[in-house]
């Protein structure tokens, strides 16, 4: 038998995936689980955007496109780019791809050699690291617990950075805390930065269109101007615009970076959907009043998932600014057992407890760099995400 390279014995699945799919294997065996673990809206894409895309099949416009995307749509996305985050791009220096994860390797091949190191601060998506790692990289994990309101402090940037640093992934609107940064906390963060020229910041803003309580997500570019140059922004469709199965993301950035990362894709993948962009298109220049009827609903949602925890012995919630996820401090779990003898040393066993004995689906903190806490989506209509939280309550009435 051929022997595999050592990036296959180490490469991870994706655990929020993974914790789906143990949902759904539950579901199909006839157990009444209620899925809390993937990061996907619940609502469906607008129907002028679903239009679209059928638009686009029907006019044949289902052919290769330019490798870094459709002309109209880079055009498109310069005048969003501009009247959303107040920053200005050509259409040349935008790329566009299949889903945000491929932009944000593509700029991680196009910045790192074997060695350096990235700082990631935690909680974090779960799949920086293995980007990372995969583009040669090292990751630097800098946890910031809920005491800083899950965020990268100054100080904390400050002692992360060796000669071996060339990039920082900065998240706001956060996955998994929903943490939004403000316009000083960036600056603060710029201030830092500005004194190691050679340090690139890749900013990942998917989630900017789903903010509350009149928060708002600054872009870091267009707060910290001095840094601009080396500030590579990337955003999707996915979350906003409710197109997570179409796979379409973005970047913008100087054209010194964005012409690697063009060139890059190209060869892993050759050009996005000529389909999807069609639907992203009209996503980007039609009827945007879906945005903020979603963003209600989400609220809603939020507001009932962060009370109810908030209420439940041994568990507390920050309320998030942003995004559909609250991130869930378990640590007054730890050390119990539960009703059915199983003992909760880690964020782990509370996750395999919940899924096990009350058929509620989560995602231990573990796999986003910050223990012990467990998220949860509520990317579910409200019923469902009631019963969710009683099942969690009685969960954690019966342990010892």
């Amino acid at each position: 038998m051929g022997k595999l390279s050592r990036r296959a014995d180490e490469i991870r699945p994706s655990p929020t995936i993974g914790m789906n799919m143990r949902a759904e294997e539950l579901k199909r065996s006839g157990r009444d689980v209620i899925a809390l673990s993937l990061g996907e809206p619940d609502f469906h894409t607008p129907a002028n955007v679903k239009a679209a895309g059928i638009s686009a099949i029907q006019r044949d416009f289902t052919k290769y496109t330019a490798t870094e995307g459709y002309r109209a749509l880079r055009e498109a996305l310069a005048e969003k780019l501009k009247k959303d985050n107040d920053l200005t791009f050509k259409p040349d220096q935008i790329v566009v791809s299949t889903s945000a994860k491929i932009v944000i390797y593509s700029a991680l091949l196009s910045i790192l050699d074997e060695g350096d190191e990235v700082i990631i601060p935690a909680p974090f998506w779960v799949s920086y690291p293995d980007l990372v790692e995969l583009a040669g990289g090292v990751p630097k994990i800098v946890p910031c617990s809920d005491q800083v309101n899950f965020k990268l402090t100054p100080d904390q940037l400050e002692k992360a950075i060796t000669p071996r640093t060339r990039v920082l992934i900065f998240n706001s609107p956060n996955n998994p805390s929903g943490t939004i940064y403000t316009v000083s906390e960036i600056r603060e963060l710029a201030e830092v930065l500005a004194k190691y020229p050679e340090i690139w910041v890749i900013t990942d803003e998917l989630y900017e269109h789903i903010v509350y309580d009149n928060h708002k997500a600054s872009s870091f570019a267009s707060v910290a101007t001095e840094l601009a140059d080396r500030v590579i922004t990337i955003n999707g469709f996915s979350k906003g615009y409710v197109m997570t199965g179409w796979r379409l993301g973005f970047a913008a950035a100087n054209r010194r970076v964005i012409k690697p990362m063009a060139d890059f894709i190209s060869q892993m993948q050759g050009s996005p959907s000529s389909i999807s962009q069609a639907a992203a298109l009209e996503a980007l220049t039609g009827d945007q009043s879906f945005i903020a009827k979603n963003r209600e609903t989400f609220q809603k949602r939020r507001d009932l998932v962060v009370a109810q925890a908030n209420e439940i012995e041994g568990l507390s919630a920050l309320r998030p600014s942003g995004s559909f996820y609250a991130y869930i401090n378990c640590g007054g779990w730890i050390g119990k057992t539960s009703a059915e003898g199983r003992l909760l040393a880690t964020d782990l066993d509370v996750a395999e407890g919940l899924l096990m004995e009350a058929s509620v689906a989560v995602v231990p903190g573990t796999v986003f760099g910050l223990s012990p806490y467990f998220r949860v989506s509520y990317s579910l209509e409200v019923n469902l995400l009631a019963t969710a939280m009683r099942r969690i309550a009685e969960f954690a009435k019966g342990l010892r």
